[in-house]
């Protein structure tokens, strides 16, 4: 069922569900379980309920409700393994990140915790809190040869999308933040993931995430390691970047500072 007094947020989050077209390439991966999921909110089951009821995260997600006013929501998920959820689409997209990217998510929730337990719960939240936030939230997972890699960090577009596109074909770039797959089902041009390097030889989204989980540490996120990435420049995310005028605008691919 859905939270108390959340009716009318149930029958909202069924018509924001509905509105996801499964088609694009950065959901590759994301299909299957992000359909079943779908498909039970859609039937009328709350978002806690339906994450639950699929099976393959590591953590119980429970009604909003359940979060003790004044209480941490990342301290709560440390202490009893459970996520507070709301029926919305980001919080759709955060339970599938919980199955998807088990290890990672433990991980970033350790170093909230580990940050919540050392400075309280502050209005500034500090750079590695704030990173990490960046990170749960927004960010992606590029796997690409060095010379992409070098054509971004410059801030080259001309270069990374269009002289180097044939490049694309070695590359994989893998959405993780649930709030960038969220504003991709109205997906809008100037939409930018902060990019977080992973190895190319990895071969498997487990092997991603527990490298990624082995790799996350408190001192190399309080460097902000991201790179922005307007992400409906990939070459055949969009079809309208066929177009290499597409990369003109300067109020979205914008030249390093």
């Amino acid at each position: 069922m859905a939270e108390p007094g959340g009716f009318a947020l149930a029958l909202k989050a069924a018509a924001a569900l509905a509105a996801i077209d499964w088609q694009p390439g950065w959901l590759d991966g994301w299909r299957g379980s992000g359909r079943f999921v779908q498909q039970q909110v859609l039937s009328g089951a709350a978002v806690a309920l339906a994450l639950n009821t699929d099976g393959q995260a590591p953590v119980r997600f429970v009604c909003q409700s359940e979060l003790p006013p004044g209480m941490a929501y990342e301290q709560f998920i440390f202490e009893h393994g459970t996520v507070p959820t709301r029926d919305n689409l980001h919080d759709f997209f955060n339970g599938l990140c919980w199955m998807r990217f088990p290890e990672t998510k433990k991980r970033l929730n350790q170093l909230q915790a580990a940050e919540i337990a050392a400075a309280g719960v502050t209005a500034l939240r500090g750079p590695v809190r704030d990173a990490l936030t960046v990170f749960d939230e927004n960010a992606a997972f590029l796997l690409a040869p060095p010379l992409l890699w070098e054509a971004l960090e410059a801030r080259d577009w001309q270069r990374l999308f269009i002289d180097l596109r044939p490049l694309w074909a070695e590359a994989q770039l893998i959405l993780f933040g649930h709030a960038l797959l969220e504003k991709l089902v109205h997906a809008r041009k100037p939409i930018t993931a902060h990019v977080y390097r992973a190895y190319p030889a990895i071969d498997s989204i487990a092997e991603l995430d527990a490298w990624v989980a082995g790799d996350l540490s408190a001192s190399k996120l309080a460097g902000k390691p991201f790179t922005p990435l307007p992400v409906l420049g990939v070459p055949g995310w969009w079809l309208e970047n066929e177009d290499f005028s597409f990369y003109d605008d300067r109020a979205v691919f914008r030249p390093r500072r």
